[in-house]
This record gives structure tokens, sequence and C-alpha cells, in this order.
């Protein structure tokens, strides 16, 4: 990539964060090639319905479809301050065959708000295909992990194991979730269609003499020949803005999963049990030189904010495009739309990159798993305790004075829980140690956790990642 001028602002999204993929689509050679194809369907459109369109200005325009004078453009729009004219005229200049037959009945949303829904429909597949990167990735690790018992947690305080596969299985559940509603997005997006200046498609009626089975026509044929399938019932000028904030709030999803995750992460890194992948070179903090920060995780978050914060910006938008349209939605869509996706775009990099590289410490999980496991293990003592001839609530008297004391002695230094000592040392209590050792195998505390592993990935996973999809290389992560 092209390094950025010093002297003037770049978005970290373009030279920091997002994919080359992601940017080229919303880059302008894109986004006004498809104005450019827009214009020309339409107009083909036209000529198959009877309007007398020349074969030669349709060749025209297929001719010119990508060699956009950005110059050019710029020079009609600060003579015109409008950027649909100005590429219509920019258009005409090296189309000039199809120069009077360009935009014909169509107003600027025809080619704004129809390329929009193609760019968003296109980014909801690049995300769909990133995030079953990160579900593939996530796959290996909990087959790989599925039976190692770990501390689990509720209110952020040790609670029943469960193995580090099963904790897997909850970040890919909430990507499943997410991979359905891109799928529905995707899948139900509406074109604008051809639709006029205010939603009544009154210059295309003129066109075609009041012919209303003709102006329909017109519609099918554009909508079918850019892929969609069908368009928008009814419009004012624009397409609802509700439609937005419905794309961005499945954008806005994907990236609180991703957070989800890298929270968790997070916190393991401080427990020592898991870590995020740490390059040779890389350094941690300028001034402690032994710091290992979990700074993609962190980066994560911080992205995930951002695009959390765009997402009611949608729907303030929506609720204020009074009548057929107004104009204070331009400038914020220009921002709010493609820096959703190119963050989430970012995220999503950053969730595959880290994923792949994830440490796993069992010597670390297991001295954590020893250090609470004797408390939890105490149903199965009491039950122990009764097999041998034993008073239920004796047991449970004796347990609890014993584990009271054993917490206290962690508390205050002690290197490690003794309180399987403790019991197995008290003559009322009369089972030997190694019984109690026994009772107290973390293994027989993660329930069917490794089986619902196994279940999760057959049944739900494995059709998820027997689609077809866009495989690319991982993207590098390059800050």
């Amino acid at each position: 990539m092209t390094a950025p001028d010093p002297s003037t602002y770049s978005s970290p999204l373009a030279v920091r964060y997002a994919s080359r993929a992601m940017l080229t689509l919303w880059g302008p050679q894109e986004r006004y090639g498809l104005w450019r194809r827009l214009w020309l369907v339409l107009a083909e459109a036209q000529q198959s319905l009877g309007l007398p369109i020349p074969d030669e200005a349709l060749a025209d325009m297929r001719a010119h479809l990508d060699d956009i004078d950005f110059a050019a453009v710029a020079a009609y729009e600060k003579q015109f301050r409008h950027d649909v004219m100005a590429h219509v005229h920019a258009f005409g200049d090296v189309a000039p065959a199809a120069r009077k037959f360009i935009h014909l009945g169509a107003t600027s949303c025809y080619v704004t708000d129809n390329a929009e829904l193609v760019l968003m429909r296109r980014g909801l597949g690049l995300l769909r295909d990133k995030l079953l990167d990160a579900l593939s990735a996530l796959d290996a690790f909990a087959r790989t992990w599925r039976d190692l018992p770990a501390l689990g947690y509720t209110h952020l305080q040790p609670a029943q194991l469960t193995t580090v596969g099963k904790r897997a299985t909850l970040w890919m559940q909430d990507i499943l979730l997410d991979l359905e509603d891109l799928e529905h997005r995707i899948a139900t997006l509406p074109f604008r269609g051809v639709k006029g200046t205010t939603g009544t498609q009154a210059s295309f009626l003129t066109l075609f003499e009041g012919d209303h089975a003709k102006v329909r026509e017109l519609d099918r044929r554009v909508c079918a020949a850019m892929g969609f399938a069908s368009s928008i019932p009814v419009s004012g000028q624009t397409y609802s803005r509700k439609i937005d904030a419905q794309v961005l709030g499945v954008v806005a999803g994907v990236a609180a999963s991703a957070s989800k995750f890298s929270g968790d992460i997070r916190m393991l890194q401080a427990f020592g049990e898991i870590e995020e992948p740490f390059e040779s070179k890389q350094i941690g903090s300028s001034a402690m030189a032994y710091k290992r920060n979990p700074m993609r995780s962190e980066r994560i978050a911080a992205l995930a904010r951002f695009v959390l914060s765009l997402e009611p910006n949608a729907n303030q938008t929506h609720a204020v495009q009074y009548f057929e349209r107004t104009l204070d939605d331009s400038a914020n869509r220009r921002l709010a739309i493609p820096e959703s996706f190119l963050a989430t775009d970012a995220i999503l990099v950053l969730l595959h990159n880290v994923v792949r590289g994830l440490e796993v410490h069992p010597a670390r999980i297991r001295r954590r798993v020893d250090e609470e496991l004797p408390f939890m293990a105490t149903e199965e003592l009491i039950v122990r305790f009764v097999r041998a001839g034993g008073d239920r609530q004796e047991a449970h008297e004796i347990i609890r004075g014993h584990s009271i004391a054993a917490a206290r002695a962690v508390k205050d230094g002690a290197p490690r829980n003794d309180m399987l000592e403790r019991l197995a040392a008290d003559p009322a209590f009369g089972i030997p140690l190694a019984d109690l050792q026994a009772a107290a195998e973390p293994s027989r505390f993660v329930g069917r956790a490794p089986e619902q592993v196994d279940e999760f990935l057959a049944e739900h996973v494995a059709p998820w990642l027997a689609r077809e999809r866009v495989r690319t290389d991982a993207e590098e992560v390059r800050v």
C-alpha cells in the first residue's frame, strides 16, 4: 500500500487496519464504476423495451465503464456542486455517442442508492467469508482442547469446571448466530430499482407513453441485471433508511461477538491460562520490557466499540428522513456505512489471527483448577463419607470447617490448597488421601462438556464449514 501523505489526515482504517479487499470495495473506483454500470443497464433495459437508444451508444458506454478520469470529475463537481452530474458529464466525455442517453429518466438516487445496496451486499459477503475462516480456526482449537478441564466462571468468580474446548464453542455459537443474520440479510436485501424522483416512476411513465407494464418491466430488468431478485416495493426518492439500520445492526452484531471473545481472551491471558500470539520481535511496553500485552484482543475491543457506536446512528438517520427524503443523510452515510464495514473487517482480520495463534498453558490451567477444585468437590466428598457409613450432616460440618481453614491459609500465603490433606488427617473423617484425591479428579467435574463439543461441531459447525466460500490466505496484521 502506498504510504499516506504525512501532511494530511488519513483514516487509520485505511492505513493500519482494514483488508485490501474491503478497502477496494469501498473505494472510489468500485463505487463510481458501479454508477456507470447502473447507467448502462438502465439504457440497455430502456432500449429493449422500445426506447430509441442506438447500439452505438450502448457500445460506447460498455467501452468506458472503468476508465474514470477523476481529475475531470473533480473539475466538474467544483463547477456544478453536484457529484452525480459531475460523473454524468465525465462519462459523457468518454462515451459521446451515449451522452444524451446517460441518466435518462433517472434521479441521483438511482445510482447512489442502488450502488450502496450493491456495496453493502458485497461487504456482507466479505464479512461472512472472514467469519467462516475464524469459525474454521475455532473448530480446530475446540477439537484440540475438547476435554482439558478448566475453571468455569460465573459473576467472574470460579464456578463449576468446564473444558477449554467447551468454552470455545460458546464463542462459536455467537458466530453461528451472526452468520445466520448475515445470510438472511444477504438473501433478502432489496434493490432500490428504478423509481424516479419521488418514487412515483412518473418520468419513466412519460418515457414509455403511459405504459405501466413497461415501467414495471424496466424495474424488473434492471434489478435482474444487477443481480437482485427484487426491488423495494415502494420508495420515496431514496430507499427506506431503515434498511441501513438493519444492515448495520447485523454488522454491529459481528463486532459485538468478536469483542466478547476478545474480553475473555484478555482475562484468560491475565490469569496466565491462554495467551494471544506474540511475535519474537514484538514489544509489549516501551518501559516494561517483560510485558506481553494482549494488544490484538484490545484492538478488537477498541474497534468494536467504534462499530457499536455507529449502529444507533443509522436508526437516528432514518428517524429524521421527512416525507420522501432529506439530504441530511448523505454526508452521514458516507462515513457511517463504509467505516462500519471497514472496522468490522479489521476486527475479523484480528480475530482470525488471534484464534490461529492462541497459546494454551495446561499446567497453569491445572494449577488454577487445583486451587479451587477441593471446594467444588465437597458434595462428592460428602457422598463418599455417607457411603462409608457416616452421617451426612456430620460430614458437612467437618468439610465446612476444613474448607474455611484451607481458604484462609491460601489467602494468608499458603502455597496451595491443602483441604484434602486436612480431611485425610482428620480421624473423624476417616477417608484416605488417595481416595479423596481420586474423588477430586478434574475430569469427573466437567459433565458432558467434551461430548457437547463433539456434538456441536458435528451437528452445527460442520454444515457451515462445508459451504462454498471465497477462501483467501490469512490477512497480515499490519500494526
